[in-house]
């Protein structure tokens, strides 16, 4: 069964904490298509690594702890990294790219727009499709969530204080409004889910269902 990652990484500042997700996306053969001379392939994705940075850490300490999470032994030279260029992010997104981490680098601007956009290699990815995607995904059973996660706990909670505001002008807003709450955790998993929708890579290998250990 194929294998791939997907890292997202949601940017915090200094009230917000930095979120890393490792997401694994195995492409599964499914059943026979006459008409079409195919089997018909079937994804299965599982969040398998989870971390909050510290708060107050640096972002030249940030691109280190992330960099170090793709080059761990099961990610290297298999993995796509999907970084939140929203904001302060760009430049977090340029040091990263100095890094050379050994991986693709797929920068996204979170956006309020109703459609996702493409300019000068960042995706412009509305909020609406990645908190949408993201409870499809759980609601369906799509997204598996590996056991004993440190921060499982807090994801659940995350997804719980998830809200949707509608504007004057009638357009929907999603965030953790009530005090005190945080949405990190949610936005690094759901930018690795979305990369996996959106990346399109060739099969490299096989590995087992497992909490990725040592990161």
């Amino acid at each position: 069964m194929p294998t791939n990652y997907f890292v997202g990484v949601d940017l915090g500042q200094s009230r917000d904490f930095t979120a890393i997700a490792v997401v694994e996306r195995q492409e599964l053969s499914g059943e026979w298509d006459p008409a079409a001379y195919t089997c018909r392939k079937s994804t299965a994705l599982r969040l398998r690594f989870l971390e909050r940075v510290e708060l107050g850490t640096t972002y030249p300490d940030v691109v280190e702890r992330v960099v170090r999470v793709v080059r761990s032994r099961d990610l290297l030279g298999r993995c796509h990294l999907v970084v939140d260029g929203t904001g302060v992010g760009r430049p977090v997104v340029d040091l990263l790219r100095e890094a050379k981490p050994g991986c693709p680098i797929m920068p996204a601007v979170i956006t309020s727009g109703q459609r996702e956009t493409r300019i000068d290699g960042y995706y412009g990815i509305p909020k609406r499709d990645l908190m949408v995607g993201l409870q499809v995904l759980l609601q369906q059973g799509e997204l598996q969530i590996a056991a004993g996660l440190k921060y499982g706990a807090a994801l659940a909670a995350e997804m719980a204080a998830m809200e949707v505001k509608v504007t004057s002008a009638g357009r929907e807003q999603f965030g953790a409004w009530r005090e005190g709450t945080h949405d990190d955790l949610v936005f690094a998993v759901a930018l690795a889910c979305w990369g996996s929708k959106k990346g399109c890579l060739d099969a490299v290998g096989e590995v087992g269902w497992r909490r990725l250990p040592g990161m």
